[in-house]
């Protein structure tokens, strides 16, 4: 089987937006919590790979999980991909000087962490950020591949997340910790708005998301988390209660009506049509001028830092673009 890869970028509906905020809120207090009951210090290499069972994995993965992505590798010791898989994975864990936790799963003993995670087929590798489960290949994998997943992960962990990931010492004894301790990270001056953006999206007040967003911005025009959370708000709040065959016959019916386009375009990317959006957008480009030439332009700037700058859709659309403009 071919590996199956992940994007951990891209456009996400309400209930994932909430979600988001939700897991890393909750890995902010897990680390706050942790870091006033004492915990701490540096882990050891040994500690970055780890044999995790269904009595552990509660607290080996679930809980490690809101400091420091846990990588899960599903093995078994009669397959033989696992066999090449499983050292690239272990020393890959090592060279990345704790920024993820490699946790190894034997299927034949844990059936049932198997089927809670839909596996078909093994070799298979997820990984758990702030509690939330991603898949990221199943199959055998090459070590480009295998790095370029990682950096990713990484990355995500840390923008979305916060989760800096772990202090590893050589001189640390292995075991140390039962569970690796966070770094502690001292509050933000904005954190009480940001929690408020996080309530009103659970209470599906869109614009009192989008208001503590701004709040935010007022003072730290460079956050990148009230930046984030106000464009995907403002997406949310232009599609909610709008009807969707309406929009899509205006945009048929009005391919130079700029406004058209860009509602039709959010409609794309909310339902995760993410290259019809930016094709949409970049194709209004090339038929408007002027004042409706530049709000399609904005828009579609906003898409592309909604979708993340990694996203390789968005490196493309971003070439379109500059062919469209020039």
């Amino acid at each position: 089987m071919q590996p199956r890869n992940m994007s951990m970028s891209g456009v996400v509906d309400l209930a994932a937006v909430k979600a988001a905020q939700e897991a890393k809120s909750k890995a902010e207090q897990a680390r706050a919590e942790a870091a006033r009951q004492g915990g701490g210090g540096a882990v050891s290499p040994a500690d970055l790979v780890i044999d995790v069972d269904e009595a552990g994995f509660e607290l080996d993965v679930l809980q490690r999980s809101t400091e420091v992505p846990v990588v899960i590798d599903f093995w078994a010791e009669w397959c033989e991909p696992c066999k090449q898989l499983s050292p690239v994975l272990e020393r890959l864990a090592v060279e990345y000087n704790g920024r993820f936790v490699l946790a190894k799963v034997d299927v034949d003993a844990n059936q049932m962490l198997m089927q809670q995670f839909g596996i078909q087929g093994i070799p298979a590798v997820f990984a758990v950020v702030a509690g939330q489960a991603l898949p990221l290949f199943q199959g055998a994998a090459g070590e480009q591949q295998i790095r370029e997943t990682l950096d990713q992960l990484v990355q995500v962990a840390e923008q979305r997340f916060g989760l800096t990931g772990l202090v590893v010492d050589a001189d640390a004894q292995p075991g140390d910790r039962q569970a690796a301790a966070p770094q502690a990270v001292p509050a933000g001056p904005y954190d009480a708005l940001l929690e408020a953006a996080v309530q009103a999206l659970d209470a599906g007040d869109l614009g009192g998301a989008v208001q503590a967003y701004k709040n935010v911005l007022s003072d730290d025009p460079g956050n990148t988390e009230a930046k984030l959370g106000l464009v995907q708000a403002e997406l949310l709040q232009r599609v909610q209660g709008i009807d969707p065959q309406q929009v899509r016959k205006d945009a048929a019916e009005k391919p130079l009506d700029a406004g058209a386009q860009i509602a039709a375009a959010d409609l794309d990317l909310v339902g995760g049509h993410v290259e019809d959006a930016f094709g949409r957008l970049i194709e209004t480009v090339g038929r408007t001028a002027g004042d409706d030439r530049d709000a399609v332009r904005v828009r579609l700037l906003e898409l592309f830092e909604l979708v993340g700058a990694d996203d390789p859709r968005v490196a493309a659309a971003r070439r379109a673009l500059a062919r469209a403009l020039f």
